[in-house]
């Protein structure tokens, strides 16, 4: 299994919409792809701005092209996520899962 990690921060006053917003888009795709194994949203809101950290789990790179294009190392953006995002990284990171034990259902 591969973990692919995606980060973005919005103005803190946006964290709740941009949250639905990842719901409406990415979340909805992830949940479509053949492949796509579930997602962590991780939210991390302080006083000025939101970090967002996205951990999507694929069956294979193979699976994340389907989702993501041939280029699997480049981030997918939507044409509103400028309304909500301070930055763009460019880039992903994928991991290979080593170990996944002790989650509960939460």
């Amino acid at each position: 299994m591969i973990a692919r990690l995606w980060r973005g921060l919005t103005p803190a006053h946006l964290a709740e919409d941009y949250l639905r917003y990842l719901h409406a888009t990415g979340l909805k795709d992830y949940a479509a792809t053949d492949g796509n194994r579930g997602v962590l949203v991780l939210g991390n809101v302080g006083a000025e701005q939101a970090e967002f950290a996205l951990i999507s789990f694929w069956e294979s790179m193979e699976a994340i092209r389907r989702f993501a294009g041939d280029d699997v190392e480049k981030a997918v953006y939507y044409p509103e996520d400028e309304k909500y995002l301070l930055t763009f990284e460019p880039k992903v990171a994928h991991y290979e899962v080593a170990n996944l034990t002790g989650l509960k259902d939460l």
